[in-house]
């Protein structure tokens, strides 16, 4: 008998037929003598439209009152499958993030996990039942209801297997297991039998919207088992874990893209020691993440740098910039949308020359430029015009030989919680 937490995103429970199709794969799990304990986001479009609901009435509604609006979603949710389950024969009870022990820190739509109590999930275990957590929520300790924000849902998952101990964890999602690349964009993606932890961070952070960066962090910081599979086959999924196989001849594991990106650039700095920690200490302490830094050469004592950010905190990063024009004077602020980040990944590029060579390569024959570039060990990327990127993707999954004769399968819309 092995202990499973199961996670099934929005678009898996999007409809009765699908929450029905789901609760027949927790009552086999059941059957074949399983304990289980089972995640669940809100239904398809659920939290867009509460979203929208909230915003009709007040533009800028209080985040208190959105995380007590968006957690219903989950509830309803985990009631729904609840009652699916018992109507096969098998007893299932559900829990809230907070009923299941879920405690976070007092920061509402964004909030971090900081304990968890299972023991109600543990006596409800040992009573025989299929136990439902409603994910991507939790509760502070004065009372207070939170959300995790994107990607809320898989956290849950991870963190519920590494406090209960559970012998896997496994992320039910629209595609059936991680791919070298969306399928999506390249419909002969190469589908991955595992990978690594560093691997699937890399591209989690970089885009890749199967799995949530804080979910695989969990994974790694705790040695959770993992497995992404399909909700809609039964095919064997991909195993993140410590180490992964590396196949013969592929440097390059994966590609991800993303278009959340907005570039700033700081024209006619002075040259002075400590311009960059004002700059960058500003932006830290406004709470805004900054991705990649490039600095031009000096002429006359001046300097041009750019760096990146969240297209969402591009206004307010240049308002943080500009704020502090008279301890960094500059000659001029420009900035620019409708970017996107490319990116490969591979733990064996380090010890592989020529893998940037054939990325830029790729890039110029398409006629695209590069405004922007950033490396590590494992991952180089590439900033360019948001237009061209699905061309770009496959060309560069061409040049890495990660093309297959097999068609990708695609379940329905990928889901991002």
């Amino acid at each position: 008998m092995s202990l499973i937490v199961m996670k099934f995103g929005g678009s898996s429970v999007g409809s009765t037929e699908r929450m029905q199709r789901v609760a027949r794969r927790i009552a086999d799990y059941k059957e074949a003598g399983h304990k289980v304990v089972v995640v669940v986001s809100a239904m398809g479009d659920t939290t867009d439209d509460l979203i929208d609901q909230a915003t009709k009435l007040n533009e800028s509604p209080p985040a208190r009152e959105m995380d007590m609006l968006l957690s219903t979603g989950e509830q309803i949710s985990v009631a729904l499958l609840s009652m699916a389950i018992h109507k096969l024969g098998h007893s299932a009870k559900s829990f809230t993030g907070w009923q299941a022990g879920f405690r976070t820190e007092s920061v509402h739509g964004k909030a971090r996990i900081t304990d968890i109590q299972p023991d109600r999930l543990f006596r409800a275990l040992d009573q025989g039942h299929a136990v439902i957590v409603a994910g991507f929520q939790g509760m502070t300790d004065d009372g207070e209801i939170t959300t995790l924000g994107r990607g809320g849902s898989d956290t849950t998952a991870v963190a519920l297997a590494a406090a209960i101990n559970a012998d896997v964890c496994e992320i039910f999602t629209d595609v059936d297991g991680i791919y070298s690349t969306d399928p999506r964009i390249v419909k002969c993606a190469r589908k991955l039998n595992e990978i690594s932890y560093d691997e699937m961070l890399e591209l989690a952070n970089l885009g890749a919207a199967v799995l949530h960066p804080r979910a695989v962090e969990y994974a790694k910081n705790y040695n959770v088992r993992l497995v992404v599979r399909s909700s809609f086959t039964q095919n064997e999924g991909t195993s993140v874990k410590g180490e992964a196989v590396m196949e013969q001849g592929i440097v390059v594991r994966g590609i991800a893209y993303d278009k959340n990106v907005a570039r700033i650039s700081i024209l006619g700095v002075e040259d002075t020691p400590g311009v960059l920690a004002k700059v960058f200490g500003a932006l830290a302490s406004s709470g805004i993440d900054v991705d990649i830094i490039v600095q031009s050469g000096v002429q006359d004592g001046k300097a041009d740098f750019s760096f990146t950010v969240g297209l969402g905190d591009k206004d307010r990063a240049t308002a943080v910039v500009e704020g502090i024009r008279g301890e960094v004077p500059f000659r001029e602020l420009e900035t620019e949308e409708n970017l996107v980040k490319v990116s490969i990944v591979g733990a064996g590029m380090v010890s592989n020359p020529g893998v940037a060579a054939k990325m830029f390569e790729a890039i110029y024959k398409l006629g695209v430029s590069i405004k922007l570039v950033s490396t590590s060990e494992i991952r180089l990327s590439c900033i360019i015009a948001a237009e061209p990127v699905h061309d770009v993707v496959r060309a560069l999954h061409t040049a890495y030989g990660l093309d297959t004769a097999e068609q990708a399968f695609v379940g329905g819309p990928q889901d991002r919680r």
